[in-house]
């Protein structure tokens, strides 16, 4: 069995695994079972209310899991995958507890292919948030991934700079990081 089929037998089992993307490592649950997501929020030390981020393999799953306008589409053209998390109004199917309530979900579709071949094998979105405990530097190498998990798939060193976070809706920077001046000069442009 291959580590990325082991990562997948986790995450079908409630599992948590932290995984490389084309930023920081991730720590990884299945997106849509309350149970992983629980363990996602607890090994992070997080409080219910901040959401979570959801990790994407293609632009069908960005569609399947949230609403998406013509800007949106247009933005997400122009840089997923990418380090970029995109903030859209979710979709019925995705959990509350994700969200944190605000009825809207980020989503990170990265360009790693060890990421990318973990969620298209496992077929559906899992968690994408940092493999750190909340508030924590974000880790860019396996030794700096010091919370519970279950597996960790070990690609280096990583850039260890975040994804910069886009609100679609209102066309604002939520948190700068990864190509931030590129983000925002999309954003003014006016397109």
């Amino acid at each position: 069995m291959s580590l990325i089929e082991k990562a997948v037998s986790i995450l079908h089992h409630d599992g948590i695994v932290i995984y490389p993307t084309d930023t920081v490592y991730g720590l990884g649950g299945d997106a849509f079972s309350e149970e992983a997501i629980i363990k996602v929020f607890e090994a992070k030390k997080r409080p219910l209310s901040n959401p979570i981020a959801i990790a994407v393999c293609n632009k069908d799953m960005i569609h399947w899991t949230a609403r998406v306008d013509a800007y949106a589409s247009l933005f997400i053209d122009r840089f997923l995958p990418g380090p970029v998390t995109v903030v859209l109004p979710a979709r019925s199917c995705v959990p509350d507890m994700l969200t944190g309530g605000t009825g809207l979900i980020g989503i990170r579709f990265p360009n790693h292919p060890l990421a990318l071949e973990l969620i298209s094998r496992f077929d559906s979105p899992i968690t994408a948030t940092s493999a750190n405990i909340t508030g924590a530097k974000d880790p860019a190498t396996p030794g700096e991934c010091r919370i519970p998990h279950d597996l960790l798939i070990d690609a280096g060193r990583l850039p260890g700079t975040s994804s910069t976070v886009v609100d679609l809706a209102s066309r604002k920077i939520i948190r700068a990081g990864a190509i931030a001046d590129l983000v925002a000069a999309f954003l003014a442009s006016g397109l």
